[in-house]
């Protein structure tokens, strides 16, 4: 490969692994991973609703890894909440799965960010072939793809088989007993999904 022609590739590789790292942060901090709709069932139940009546029992909310908010209604009006993973649901969520999604996000934060140095090493330097050239940069890849890809299974899983929107609206709820309607994942979760298609 030509010179110049390696550099431009290297660069705009490091330059996009730099971009998906910085994407990793965002989407780590930011509540923004799931939306969900939720029933209150026993509100509709007591007073018998039925059609548009049911638009009274409806609430929603949106979270991500360590913290998020929503509003609940059982007919009497709007109950705004927030809540945080840590330490208020520890006892409701299925936590070993909750820190591996965090501890595999942070594991692909910085094997990105260490791709974006070696690929811009492999630029400008004189790299060692097996440590800092081209199967380096594979398996470097290959490993934070696997993360991203192992974040988004383990939150999946949490979501989906752990019950985990249905278990946060109904913390806490002794009177009224609460079902999810709808979930879909938001602008967190798709962001993982691009880095771990860019690290392919």
């Amino acid at each position: 490969m030509p010179s110049q022609q390696k550099k431009v590739i290297f660069c705009m590789a490091g330059m996009l692994s730099f971009v998906c790292a910085l994407g990793a942060v965002a989407a780590l901090g930011t509540p923004l991973w799931i939306k969900a709709t939720f029933f209150c069932k026993t509100g509709a139940l007591l007073v018998n609703a039925s059609g548009q009546e049911l638009d009274k029992f409806m609430g929603e909310m949106q979270y991500g890894l360590f913290h998020g908010e929503g509003v609940r209604q059982c007919g009497l009006g709007a109950r705004p909440f927030r809540f945080s993973f840590f330490p208020d649901l520890l006892k409701a969520i299925p936590v070993s799965i909750h820190v591996n999604v965090i501890l595999f996000s942070t594991i692909l934060i910085v094997l990105t960010l260490v791709g974006t140095a070696f690929f811009m090493y492999n630029a400008f330097g004189k790299p060692f072939e097996t440590l800092h050239g081209p199967l380096g940069l594979y398996l470097l890849s290959f490993i934070s793809g696997s993360c991203g890809c192992l974040v988004m299974i383990l939150f999946a899983s949490e979501v989906k088989i752990h019950r985990l929107s249905e278990k946060i609206a109904n913390y806490k709820e002794g009177t009224y007993a609460y079902k999810t309607q709808s979930e879909k994942y938001t602008t967190s979760f798709w962001v993982v999904f691009i880095c771990f298609f860019v690290h392919f």
